[in-house]
C-alpha cells in the first residue's frame, strides 16, 4: 500500500477550481480506506485498552471508579486536544503545504508544532497534577478527588509533555499521508499499555495511580520512537530542526488547532457539567456515567481512522484549489463514520446491561450505567456522523459550524438534561436523555456546515 499515492490522489495536482473532476463515490472509498485502515487499527486497539482500562479501574472499587470517573473527562480533553484537534491543525497545515507545492513550509512547521506540544503538555501537567484535590473536588467532591489525586499526578504531571509530543509527531506523519508507519508506533503503545497498567495496579499494588504511571510510561517511549521516525524523514520530508520561529507559520496550526481544542473543551466540559449534576445523586451514581461516558468517548478513536484521512485528503484538495473533491470526499468520509459508529450504538442501545455488566460488578453501579446507556448508546451514530464531518471541516479550515454544533451539544446535554431531570421530573433519566439529545444536534448541526455555499474558496 502506497500511502503518499492514496494522498496525492486526494486532488491535488489532478484538478483545479476551475475544472472540477467528478471522482466516483467508490473511488474517494477507496482513497479514504487506505488512509484510514492503519489508523482504525490503532484505533480499535486504543479502544480495547481503554476498555480494560475501565474494567481495571472498577476492580480497584467503587471509589476508586469514581476517582477514576472523574479524572475520564480532563484525560480525553488531553488526548483528544493533542491527537485530533491540535494534531488536526499539524495534519491540515501540512497537508496543504504539501498539496501547494510548498515543501519547505511543511519541514519547518514540524517544530512549531513541537513547540506548540510541549507548552500544550505543560499547562496540562501544571494545572492537574499541581492541584488535583482542588479540580476534581470541585466537579465530584472530596471522595471522588481524593481516590484521583495520585493517579492525575502520574498521568498528568509525568504523563501530559510526552502525550503531546507523541500525538503530535504522529500528525506530523499523517499530514505527510505516512499514516501506516505512525500506526505502527502507536499500536505498540496501546498494545503495551493494558498489559503494564494491570502489572502496576495489580501485581506491583499501585492501584488506580498504576494506571496513570503506565500511560505515562508508554507515552514516552511512543514519543521518542516517533521523534526517531520523523527526524529521519519519515513524513516524506525531513524536517528543519533549527529554525526562527514565524508567526505565520504558527497562525496555520493554530487558526484550526485552537479552534478544535476550544470544540474539545466544550465536549469534555459538557460530561464535566453532567457529572457534576449526576454527583447529587450520589458516589455511585459518578462511577456508573463514568462507564456510560467511556462507551460515548469510544466512538472518539473510532471516527478518528475515517476522520484522520479526511483531514489529510480534505487538506490536500483544498491547498490544490479542489473544493469540489473536497466536499464529496467529506460526505463520502462522513456515510463510513455514520455507518461504522451506528452500528456499535445499535448494539449498545439493544443489551445496555450486558455493556455496563462489563465493567462492574456492583449491581446498583451496573443498573445505573444500563439506564444511561440506554438512552445514549442509539445516539452513537451521530456522534460518528459529526466526528467525521468535523475532522473533515478542519481539513478546509471552516471550523464556523463545528463551533455552532459543539455550543448546540453543551446547551442540550447540560442545560436540556438539568431540565429534564429537574422541571419535568425525569430524574437521572433527564440527564441521560439530554446527553442523547446534545449527540445527535452535534451530528446533525455539523453536516449542515459541509455544503457548497460554506465549503468554497471565499
Amino acid at each position: 500500500m502506497n500511502e503518499p499515492d492514496a494522498l496525492s490522489l486526494g486532488g491535488a495536482g489532478t484538478t483545479s477550481a476551475a475544472t472540477p473532476t467528478t471522482i466516483p463515490a467508490t473511488e474517494l472509498a477507496r482513497r479514504i480506506a487506505v488512509l484510514a485502515a492503519p489508523t482504525s487499527a490503532v484505533a480499535f486497539l486504543q479502544a480495547g485498552a481503554q476498555l480494560i482500562e475501565t474494567w481495571l479501574a472498577a476492580r480497584q472499587g467503587t471509589a476508586a471508579l469514581a476517582g477514576w470517573a472523574v479524572v475520564l473527562p480532563f484525560a480525553l480533553l488531553l488526548q483528544q486536544m493533542s491527537a485530533g484537534a491540535m494534531g488536526g491543525g499539524v495534519v491540515a497545515a501540512i497537508a496543504r503545504a504539501l498539496g501547494a507545492g510548498r515543501r519547505e513550509d511543511a519541514s519547518s512547521l514540524v517544530m512549531h508544532a513541537v513547540i506548540i506540544a510541549v507548552t500544550a503538555g505543560l499547562a496540562f501537567a501544571v494545572a492537574l497534577a499541581g492541584f488535583p484535590h482542588a479540580v476534581f473536588g470541585a466537579v465530584a467532591g472530596p471522595t471522588a478527588a481524593e481516590a484521583a489525586a495520585t493517579y492525575a499526578v502520574w498521568l498528568f504531571g509525568v504523563g501530559a509533555i510526552p502525550a503531546w509530543l507523541a500525538n503530535t509527531l504522529a500528525s506530523v506523519l499523517r499530514g505527510g499521508g505516512r499514516h501506516a508507519l505512525a500506526a505502527r508506533v502507536l499500536c505498540g503503545m496501546w498494545i503495551a499499555f493494558p498489559i503494564l497498567s494491570w502489572w502496576l495496579a495489580e501485581r506491583v499494588g499501585m492501584g488506580l495511580a498504576g494506571i496513570g504511571a503506565a500511560l505515562a510510561a508508554v507515552s514516552w517511549a511512543a514519543a521518542l520512537a516517533m521523534a526517531c521516525v520523523v527526524v529521519r524523514g519519515g513524513a516524506g520530508f525531513v524536517p528543519t530542526l533549527r529554525v526562527r520561529p514565524s508567526g505565520a507559520l504558527f497562525h496555520r496550526i493554530l487558526s484550526v488547532g485552537l479552534v478544535a481544542c476550544a470544540l474539545a473543551s466544550v465536549a469534555n466540559l459538557t460530561t464535566i457539567l453532567v457529572t457534576a449534576q449526576v454527583r447529587h445523586h450520589g458516589t455511585t451514581a459518578v462511577a456508573a456515567y463514568g462507564i456510560s461516558a467511556r462507551l460515548e468517548f469510544l466512538m472518539i478513536p473510532l471516527a478518528f481512522g475515517v476522520g484522520s484521512a479526511l483531514t489529510a485528503l480534505v487538506g490536500r484538495a483544498v491547498g490544490a484549489g479542489d473544493w469540489h473533491t473536497a466536499r464529496r470526499t467529506a460526505w463520502v468520509g462522513a456515510w463510513l463514520a455514520l455507518i461504522l459508529a451506528g452500528a456499535v450504538g445499535a448494539a449498545v442501545g439493544l443489551a445496555p446491561a450486558l455493556f455496563a455488566g462489563m465493567f462492574t460488578q456492583d449491581a446498583e453501579v451496573g443498573a445505573i450505567a444500563a439506564r444511561a446507556l440506554s438512552w445514549v448508546g442509539p445516539a452513537f451514530g451521530g456522534f460518528g456522523l459529526g466526528m467525521a464531518l468535523y475532522f473533515a471541516s478542519m481539513g478546509a479550515g471552516r471550523m464556523r459550524w463545528p463551533i455552532v454544533a459543539g455550543l448546540c451539544r453543551i446547551a442540550l446535554a447540560a442545560g436540556g438534561g438539568w431540565l429534564l431531570a429537574n422541571v419535568a421530573g425525569m430524574g437521572l433519566d433527564g440527564h441521560f436523555l439530554g446527553v442523547a439529545l446534545g449527540i445527535t444536534a452535534y451530528g446533525l448541526v455539523t453536516a449542515i456546515g459541509v455544503r457548497k455555499a460554506e465549503w468554497s474558496p471565499h
